[in-house]
């Protein structure tokens, strides 16, 4: 199944938890989203679309570096080409 999800996601995802810059919660989601990705026991499609509203929900937190949230923005649009291409 992880071979599944680009590895442009995971890594991003990683490079996000990894960031000092990064509110710690963020981070924390950031963590969550990419367990999830790779080991989570709904379809990959749900998944995604799972991803895609809590990283959109986070994208609107106004103490997110602007450079973090250009990298959700593109996550975002990665995990929508999974989600209608997996349904």
């Amino acid at each position: 199944m992880a071979a599944q999800v680009p590895e442009s996601v995971l890594e991003v995802l990683e490079r996000i938890t990894q960031d000092d810059t990064v509110p710690r919660n963020i981070r924390r989601i950031a963590s969550e989203i990419k367990e999830n990705l790779l080991h989570g026991e709904d379809s990959l499609a749900v998944r995604a679309a799972s991803a895609i509203s809590i990283l959109e929900d986070i994208s609107s937190d106004p103490n997110i570096p602007m450079h973090v949230r250009t990298l959700i923005w593109n996550v975002s649009s990665q995990l929508e080409r999974i989600s209608v291409e997996k349904e």
